[in-house]
């Protein structure tokens, strides 16, 4: 029984990466998680993704990097401004510059980093180092 579509993604991708799995299919179809994809192959942490229709709701094909520690959801979503954004990085993320939390904002899906170069907060949605 699916609670979050989030978590149930974030921890398929964790215990996958954690087995030393290459590939995983992960369903249903959704926008919010194609979106988190783009943001991780832009960083390395997905080599390649594609999107199926089967005709029961469709899926991602996803390709992994081995470049994968640790990743999670951040439950609840918890909204954050961008100065306190250094506060949640220490509290999720085990040095500096190292892996990044994912975060909905008023400009779609980004990275820690990214919002605060752009002074913008959001919510909380995940972690990946």
């Amino acid at each position: 029984m699916r609670h979050s579509l989030i978590s149930d993604f974030m921890s398929n991708l964790d215990n996958a990466a954690r087995k030393g799995k290459r590939e995983i299919v992960f369903r249903p179809y959704s926008k919010l998680i194609g979106n988190i994809l783009g943001l991780l192959k832009e960083r390395g942490y997905v080599e390649e993704y594609e999107i199926f229709e089967d005709g029961r709701g469709g899926g991602f094909r996803i390709r992994l990097s081995p470049h994968i520690n640790r990743c999670g959801p951040i439950m609840p979503h918890f909204p954050v401004k961008y100065k306190e954004l250094e506060k949640w990085e220490k509290r999720y993320l085990p040095a500096l510059n190292f892996g990044f939390l994912i975060m909905t904002t008023n400009r779609g899906i980004m990275a820690s980093d990214q919002a605060k170069r752009e002074r913008v907060g959001g919510r909380l949605l995940a972690y990946i180092y």
